[in-house]
């Protein structure tokens, strides 16, 4: 393969300091979507779209931009979801804590950012001791294992952070992990990493090879599906290892700090990383990092990283926990993988928004042991050597089908294009043309001013949009229907007996297949069971939290965070549905009112408000609400003294940061607004609190000085 340079440095989006307002905004709007699809691809479907290179870069520019211009950030940034749902292959489980994600960083002022943050939220000086652990960042599945007297109950995947899949059985085939403790608190999850080592891996595929069976791609897939199987004897016959790192429930602490808590669990019978190291400043973790990545290669298993932790478990718990992410962890990730290929074609798909995106086809190649053949080519600028701002990428070269192109990526998904090698430009190679009509139904492809997508305009006669729409219905962080899947819909769409062409069609299956000759259970794939057992999952789900129904609608912009977000502001269904019935975009108390709400923007209000003014949209909404019952969204604390109470924070506190505050206010039941107004029930008023102090007295309203709201919430 032909070797080229490097990257160019030209190949970087505009400063986020040089960005003006419009730019920002437009640029959080794009990368929203792009990350959220690519968590939807990759966490929903099980077809990455895009590296974990891109994906990175991708979320990392999204909290810059947030950062820089906090007015206009959005709840619909990539760091609000976790993982993915459990499979309908095995039984379901709640953890008791949530499981986790981690913020990423990539340089050495992330990590000094890092720090800064957490002395800032806690309130420390810059020399006030603070230390740090550094363990490598296993690539494999996580596991959680929870013990009861000492004996091991359940093992559970990580699933969608809130529910895995119960793996017990398998689980208990790991030589790591104990079925018995001694001396362990009578509550206690283990959590971890399932994975397999080099040479095991190697043993495996040659074993696999010599009884003529397919070869596994990796160690970080093959230790997934291994741990995944419904047949244990597969997953036993599988030499699958697991290091433990952190716990979940237990009722009683392991220790006082991370370190001692880990030493505890080694001295319980569970295998630690002994790579894992006690720092005292960035200076010693940026170290840290530099001889783990030095020792990567001989450790025998793979690693994509350091993680570095707070390692003061009472800073740990002041510190607590974003949406899906630990305010006291990080990991800081490794460079990616760079590889030459062939662009062999582009093609264009239409996503449930109607977006015309460009995906290149790939000549297969093979990437840190990975062989990939597809990448995301965004829109189209981005073929064109372009970024969303106008600015020069790959020195402005474009691509086009028949070129060399490089390739990078830090996982085993779809790789990021970085370069094209000019000199080995096929003579016939031509511009790629970007279609101005919808190739799913020949509607026109319209591009609005300042956005960078093409959008097929034809609503709800594109079958690409209706069909992608109803996949996010049945998807797993939406409405979850097992034997619902995309297939599924994709058949029951196309069929003309027995059609589904809107949510509503669903919940109406049962009885227009009772009314007609042709039954669902006499068709291929059916029968008389299977037929029945849709039907009663349909039926499972007649029944759902308001957030989930909020995020299944599919409205643009709306992620599981945000939806969420509007699901504990306004309770009910009816609540929501009253106001985005009766508001304007840009005008009026409704519009104002989502304003008010922390966390939601411009964006996203207008894209709310948008979807139930179209006369079509907005009855196919009503016809499912029809079918279903709305679990209100309930706060996990409806007792502590400030559920349900709306609250603002002014001026400067004292005893803990703005940010800590707000976390401790919503994990009591507030909620949190940015601006005073009539419905504000409590203004938290610290030094210099200004205008909001003298808009709350003229209104009436309740004013806390920081010892009394410490007060009150002392018993939440």
């Amino acid at each position: 393969m032909t070797q080229s340079k490097s990257n160019s440095a030209d190949d970087q989006p505009v400063s986020v300091a040089d960005l003006s307002v419009a730019a920002a905004k437009k640029e959080i709007e794009h990368l929203s979507k792009q990350v959220a699809e690519a968590n939807t691809a990759y966490h929903a479907r099980d077809i990455p779209e895009i590296s974990d290179a891109e994906y990175d870069a991708q979320k990392r520019r999204l909290v810059a931009i947030e950062a820089h211009f906090p007015t206009l950030k959005q709840e619909t940034s990539p760091t609000e979801q976790v993982g993915a749902s459990p499979s309908d292959g095995f039984g379901k489980i709640t953890h008791p804590v949530r499981m986790m994600s981690l913020a990423n960083a990539f340089n050495a002022e992330d990590i000094a950012d890092f720090d800064k943050g957490i002395r800032r939220f806690l309130g420390l000086s810059d020399d006030a001791d603070l230390g740090y652990t550094a363990e490598p960042k296993i690539d494999g599945l996580s596991l959680s294992l929870r013990y009861e007297a000492g004996k091991l109950v359940y093992a559970a995947t990580r699933g969608d952070g809130e529910t895995g899949e119960n793996v017990t059985e398998n689980a208990k085939t790991i030589k790591d992990i104990p079925h018995k403790l001694t001396g362990a608190p009578d509550v206690l999850e283990v959590r971890g990493e399932v994975y397999i080592a080099h040479a095991d891996f190697s043993a495996l595929n040659a074993r696999l090879e010599a009884d003529d069976k397919k070869t596994l791609a990796n160690p970080r897939n093959a230790a997934a599906g291994s741990l995944r199987q419904l047949d244990v004897s597969i997953t036993a016959s599988r030499p699958l290892r697991f290091f433990a790192y952190a716990w979940g429930e237990i009722s009683e602490p392991l220790g006082e700090t991370q370190n001692a808590a880990i030493t505890r669990l080694k001295d319980l019978g569970f295998t630690t990383n002994p790579e894992s190291r006690y720092c005292k400043s960035p200076a010693e973790l940026l170290a840290a990092y530099a001889q783990i990545g030095a020792r990567r290669a001989g450790l025998g298993y793979d690693i994509d990283g350091v993680v570095f932790k707070v390692d003061n478990l009472g800073f740990q718990s002041r510190l607590g926990f974003r949406s899906t992410t630990p305010r006291w962890a990080i990991a800081h990730k490794f460079p990616a993988e760079l590889a030459w290929t062939r662009l062999e074609n582009i093609e264009i798909q239409v996503g449930r928004t109607g977006a015309l995106a460009p995906v290149a086809r790939l000549a297969p190649v093979t990437v840190g042991g990975v062989t990939v053949s597809n990448a995301t080519l965004h829109n189209q600028d981005y073929i064109e050597g372009r970024d969303s701002n106008g600015n020069l990428i790959r020195d402005g070269k474009d691509l086009r089908i028949g070129d060399l192109v490089q390739i990078y990526r830090a996982g085993d998904v779809i790789p990021k294009i970085a370069d094209v090698d000019l000199s080995q430009r096929p003579d016939d190679a031509l511009p790629f043309v970007f279609p101005q009509t919808c190739p799913e139904c020949g509607s026109a492809a319209i591009r609005e001013e300042d956005d960078a997508i093409s959008r097929c305009s034809g609503g709800l006669v594109c079958p690409a949009q209706a069909v992608e729409k109803l996949k996010h219905f049945v998807s797993r962080g939406a409405f979850d229907i097992e034997g619902l899947g995309a297939k599924q819909i994709e058949m029951f769409f196309a069929d003309e007996v027995l059609p589904i062409h809107e949510p509503a069609d669903i919940f109406t299956l049962r009885i227009r297949d009772a009314a007609n000759l042709t039954k669902i259970k006499n068709r291929d794939g059916f029968g008389e069971k299977s037929a029945q057992k849709l039907f009663d999952s349909i039926d499972r789900r007649r029944e759902i939290p308001l957030a989930k129904l909020i995020f299944g609608l599919g409205i643009r912009h709306t992620g599981e965070g945000s939806s969420a977000l509007l699901a504990r502001h306004f309770g009910t269904w009816d609540a929501l549905a009253q106001l985005l019935d009766n508001a304007e975009v840009g005008q009026g108390p409704g519009w104002e009112a989502l304003l008010e709400i922390d966390g939601i923007g411009a964006v996203l209000a207008t894209s709310l408000i948008t979807a139930f003014l179209q006369p079509g949209e907005r009855a196919s909404i009503e016809k499912l609400v029809t079918e279903l019952t709305i679990l209100p969204s309930n706060s996990a604390a409806n007792d502590s003294p400030i559920s349900g109470k709306i609250v603002v924070f002014t001026g400067t506190l004292e005893q803990m940061s703005r940010a800590e505050a707000k976390a401790r206010a919503e994990a009591l039941g507030a909620k949190v607004s940015g601006s005073v107004s009539a419905k504000t029930d409590i203004l938290v008023a610290g030094p210099g609190a200004g205008a909001k102090a003298k808009k709350a007295a003229d209104l009436g309203i309740d004013v806390y000085d920081e010892a009394r709201w410490l007060e009150l919430i002392s018993d939440g």
